[in-house]
């Protein structure tokens, strides 16, 4: 009968267990000088060992053998191998964690081993057993019989009553390094005669993030039905992840601002039949080896990638500073919580990328009286704006304007409706703006990057830098029409104008902004 990898290599002694010499070492020494104690907490993420050692530590408090305890050879160790040994018994807390269960268990423990020295109860989950089973298990595991042993194992130690805690050895287990799963992954493709890349070892131990069985059940699936040698890629393939290079290309296009760019690689990624989360987390970590190669001078110690890309990463990382490193992880960790629980984690990922190509990301994270620089190259606004014969000084881009404190207040809007010729434009919408920004700091990036082209009596036209200005009018023009109404105390309308900026850089302001509608479903109008 076909086992799975991560059972048929179960370790069988001490001494084949994996990243917990700390713990092997200290049960080890209490087996030799027949010093077990009664009661165990075995505490630790998934995979990392807990019920194995359980088993480990059963089987040598009733092992037959004179020597090295357990010996995996004599009748009991075989027994409880094959899990026929009578006084091992395994408790899952998930589905037995009521009060009869543990009265049922109270019963059982007088009755002395059958055929071992020792009768050992396995309690797995323990966190598990509500707070009645809790109480009436506390007297039979402070003082059980003296033939009898409780094992119980958790990973979410901190849901455990204080009155558990204070009468078991605990014991906590440690995430396996991968350089450790590494090595136990290619033993045992050795021994299933199975040829596999070293990078492919390499990025299986890496997605197994600390557990055994988790890195076995990829490994598992990553040769199941290959013939041949198993490359890196075939373990992309089965990960459903991406390759480096991809992520590089992506983040490149992030820092150019090239948000078409970064929509079709993420559809040709999903085209692929590549799973969001896998995605998610690979660009998450790219940007984490970014953030390492700016302070580690050789890096392939650390990176899980061939020396070319290691190099690419170094150039990379040379045209991109710590903050936008910085901001691009916290965006996509926050986006990849999100995605847990989404029906729709492709939209999140796409929706993540297009912030951080466009620099929306880093306005939404900002607070008023700071800077941000635009992802577009912005030209001056001299040849932006209205002739100089035509306006006055404009605020400067990039900042916010603050007036002076001997600057008086500025009037109600009276019931004599104002007359709008008379008005300079440039200091109306400065006024508009910073009323906007004080209610709204994320209406900055249209403080700095739009400007007023013309005003009438009926209506002020409007032109911005860049896509996201674009978009962020169009989403509160009813709310920056209120303020210029109040302002001019007119009955005024703002209108979006084109922007030749865009043409000059070789872009077409209509694809981007229907793209920007797909994507984040905000409706953006664009007229000359």
């Amino acid at each position: 009968m076909y086992k799975a990898l991560y059972r048929e290599y179960r370790p069988e002694v001490f001494e084949e267990m994996l990243g917990q010499e700390h713990i092997v070492k200290i049960l080890k020494k209490q087996v030799e000088s027949d010093s077990v104690n009664h009661a165990y907490l075995f505490c630790g993420t998934r995979g990392t060992g807990k019920t194995t050692t359980a088993r480990l530590l059963a089987k040598a408090v009733n092992c037959l053998s004179e020597g090295e305890k357990p010996c995996g050879k004599c009748d009991n160790c075989r027994a409880i191998k094959e899990g026929t040994f009578m006084d091992l018994i395994e408790i899952d807390a998930a589905s037995n964690n009521g009060i009869n269960d543990i009265r049922e268990l109270r019963e059982s423990v007088n009755f002395p081993p059958a055929v071992g020295r020792k009768k050992v109860y396995i309690i797995d989950e323990v966190h598990m057993l509500s707070k009645e089973a809790f109480n009436g298990f506390l007297k039979t595991l402070e003082e059980p019989p003296e033939n009898v042993m409780f094992i119980l194992a958790t990973t979410e130690p901190q849901k455990l009553p204080q009155t558990i805690l204070s009468r078991c050895i605990r014991m906590d287990f440690r995430r396996v390094s991968e350089a450790d799963l590494e090595t136990r992954m290619k033993e045992i493709c050795q021994r299933k005669g199975i040829e596999i890349d070293e990078d492919a070892l390499k990025l299986v131990a890496t997605n197994a993030d600390g557990s055994v069985r988790d890195g076995l059940t990829l490994l598992e699936q990553c040769i199941s039905g290959r013939e041949g040698k198993v490359t890196r890629d075939d373990v992309l393939d089965a990960l459903g992840a991406v390759g480096e290079e991809t992520y590089i290309d992506m983040t490149n296009a992030i820092a150019d601002g090239d948000v078409s760019k970064c929509v079709l690689s993420l559809n040709e990624i999903f085209s692929a039949g590549k799973d969001a989360r896998q995605v998610m987390g690979g660009l998450i970590n790219h940007y984490r080896n970014l953030l390492l190669t700016k302070y580690v001078k050789k890096p392939e110690h650390i990176l899980n990638m061939s020396l070319e890309n290691v190099e690419r990463v170094r150039e990379q990382c040379q045209r991109l500073d710590t903050a936008e490193i910085n901001n691009a992880i916290i965006l996509l960790s926050k986006t990849a919580g999100e995605m847990t629980y989404s029906t729709q984690p492709r939209v999140l990922l796409e929706l993540a990328v297009v912030q951080l190509a466009t620099g929306m990301s880093q306005m939404v994270q900002m607070q008023p009286g700071t800077k941000m620089q635009s992802k577009q190259p912005v030209k001056q606004a001299q040849q932006m704006k209205p002739s100089p014969e035509t306006k006055k000084t404009a605020p400067s881009q990039g900042s916010i304007e603050v007036k002076p404190t001997d600057e008086p207040e500025r009037e109600e809007v009276k019931s004599e409706p104002k007359n709008v010729a008379d008005m300079d434009m440039e200091e109306v919408w400065r006024d508009v703006c910073n009323e906007a920004v004080s209610k709204n700091p994320m209406l900055i990036v249209v403080q700095q990057h739009t400007f007023p082209k013309k005003m009438t009596s009926g209506e002020m036209v409007i032109g911005a830098l860049n896509t996201t200005a674009v978009m962020m009018l169009e989403k509160e023009k009813e709310k920056l029409t209120e303020i210029l109404r109040k302002q001019t105390g007119s009955n005024m309308h703002i209108v979006i104008a084109g922007n030749n900026e865009k043409e000059d850089q070789g872009q077409n302001v209509e694809e981007t902004a229907h793209m920007v509608e797909d994507i984040l479903g905000v409706h953006v109008k664009i007229e000359d």
